[in-house]
């Protein structure tokens, strides 16, 4: 980052021609230069806005002033200043301090620490946008309870027969501390009951999923009875991504009884590779073998057709089927039938590689660390400056002082906006240089401009 630095110390070490040393405060050449301007932060828009007046007054001059294109390749008389931001220690620093160079080491392995943190985060966001399943055995009980009549009860249900029928279930080894509810892992369930005895308007009971579905614990049926009934209960998983049933054409074809669109996809795509039927002169078409041909009714077709091919040879998957019988015999003791059914869910390493991603808990503290770090490093830099400083003028204290005091005159010249040089003003020779004659020129161009538009108003006013 490069930003705008404002210096208010007369301990600013400089070289003999006014300059301060690219480098000087640990930073590259290409990246620090200092200007023979001390910037005072009050007048840092004053001195900016002053070379830029001067870079183009002395253009207009053919010479004698700054031509720097920016400020940041400022030359002696800029007074801009460009400092890069980093937490390097310059290799003067590491010259005259030799333990810092192991600072320099825990820089470095900070750098590598930091770009595997930003690939193994790149790899987490890669995988989060894959589906992430894991195989889980569902454990599905399904018992019954019968409630015998008694002639003696007051309300109307004691003194009729009745049944229960409850469907319940839970994961097998489930690790995770949220349970999940028996109802989240279907789509549909669907109770079948003996038609002859409860009749076509009542023998079916049905539950789907809705967006308001509230989730449940388990399924409980209710129905006056006094005999054995058989049921079949039909089940429809919820698979997340929806998974499909193939037509057993393409399923014997490929191998895949059930599985979501884009595995489909990626086997067809695999078959036709496979079977080199991708056309060699033109790859967007495919060239059927004689399998293609009967499911697909064509002898070539594009691969991009291919999906919306699929739609029609694409079922729901089948649903689990369970044949019970609600016994109502009360010397029956085998009342409670159990079922393993797969289910997919999700990965518990998936919510914690979303917490990893979204989690800021350390980067205020990192920030704090590394905003200490850059205030040590700046003190230690302008503690090298002032060192430079007087290291040089303990060496020549007259010719430093006299130096130092003309680049402090030519500041004192930029900050008081103070345009020209009266020294070189005041001979003769410096009005017979080749600027004189272009200044002239423009000056009496610029006169005659002056002049003419004055002249037009006052013309458009009288005719108005």
């Amino acid at each position: 980052r490069l930003v705008w630095a404002r210096l208010s110390s007369p301990l600013l070490g400089r070289s003999p021609d006014g300059q301060i040393a690219a480098g000087s405060a640990g930073c590259p050449p290409s990246a620090r230069h200092l200007g023979p301007a001390e910037i005072d932060g009050e007048r840092e828009g004053t001195m900016k806005a002053a070379f830029w007046r001067r870079n183009m007054k002395g253009r207009r001059r053919g010479g004698g002033g700054c031509v720097c294109e920016s400020p940041f390749q400022a030359l002696r008389t800029c007074v801009c200043v460009c400092v890069c931001v980093c937490v390097c220690v310059c290799v003067q620093i590491r010259e005259l301090v030799p333990e810092s160079q192991a600072y320099m080491d825990l820089l470095a392995f900070e750098r590598k620490l930091d770009q595997t943190i930003m690939r193994k985060r790149v790899d987490i966001q890669e995988a989060l946008k894959r589906p992430m399943k894991q195989k889980r055995k569902l454990r599905l009980y399904i018992s019954n309870t019968f409630n015998p009549a008694r002639p003696d009860a007051d309300d109307s249900d004691g003194s009729i027969a009745s049944w229960e029928l409850r469907v319940e279930g839970k994961l097998l080894d489930d690790p995770g501390k949220q349970k999940k509810k028996f109802s989240s892992f279907f789509k549909s369930l669907v109770i079948e009951l003996d038609k002859d005895l409860y009749g076509p308007d009542n023998h079916l009971v049905e539950w789907h999923r809705t967006p308001t579905t509230q989730e449940t614990d388990g399924f409980q049926v209710k129905r006056p009875g006094d005999v054995s009934v058989r049921c079949t209960l039909l089940l429809m998983l919820d698979y997340q991504p929806p998974q499909f049933k193939l037509d057993p054409r393409l399923a014997r074809l490929l191998g895949i009884h059930t599985q979501t669109r884009s595995c489909i996809i990626q086997a067809l795509w695999q078959y036709v590779k496979t079977n080199k039927l991708q056309d060699s002169h033109d790859k967007e078409y495919i060239n059927c073998d004689k399998y293609f041909q009967q499911i697909f009714d064509c002898p070539r077709l594009k691969f991009s057709e291919i999906p919306q091919r699929l739609t029609n040879l694409l079922l729901p998957p089948d649903p689990i089927v369970i044949n019970h019988v609600i016994s109502v015999d009360p010397n029956d003791q085998k009342k409670t039938a159990c079922y393993d059914i797969d289910v997919e869910v999700e990965d518990p390493l998936k919510s914690q590689m979303s917490s990893f991603l979204l989690s800021t808990a350390n980067q205020q503290e990192i920030a704090s660390l590394d905003n200490k770090i850059h205030e040590t490093i700046e003190s230690i830099n302008q503690l090298k400056i002032q060192r430079d400083f007087m290291l040089s003028f303990s060496r020549d204290p007259k010719g430093y002082i006299q130096d130092w005091l003309k680049s402090q005159s030519r500041d004192l010249k930029l900050m008081t906006d103070v345009v020209g040089n009266p020294e070189e003003e005041r001979r003769a020779a410096f009005y017979h240089e080749p600027w004189s004659q272009e200044a002239v020129s423009r000056y009496f161009y610029c006169k005659i401009q002056q002049r003419r538009q004055e002249l037009e108003q006052a013309l458009a006013v009288r005719n108005t």
